[in-house]
């Protein structure tokens, strides 16, 4: 069994994660590509103390894009963003995570 911090690699903060949040209960997490949702849900548990209700991941990949020295050049090389793995979290009525200390 891996450690809890190896699974969660970050929080996805945005305005769209941060309303979910506040009204819904929600959280979204980037994690790891391998990492599957019991595995998410019990990091999340052990990392926080909370109760996990559902957890749904999506997978992304990363969008082709051409690099600068390549706009300068004739061949047009191109590069690739990394893939990632986002989990998405429900927790149980009345908790939530302090995901940044205030003051």
């Amino acid at each position: 069994m891996r450690d809890a911090y190896d699974v969660i690699l970050a929080p996805v903060v945005t305005e769209k994660t941060m309303e979910q949040m506040e009204n819904e209960g929600v959280y979204t997490f980037l994690v790891r590509q391998d990492a599957n949702k019991i595995e998410i849900g019990q990091a999340v548990e052990r990392i926080w103390d909370v109760t996990v209700k559902d957890v749904r991941t999506m997978r992304y990949q990363g969008k082709a894009r051409r690099s600068l020295l390549a706009r300068l050049a004739r061949d047009w090389s191109r590069g690739r963003r990394p893939s990632f793995k986002k989990a998405v979290v429900r927790l149980g009525e009345g908790e939530h995570i302090e995901l940044y200390e205030v003051g």
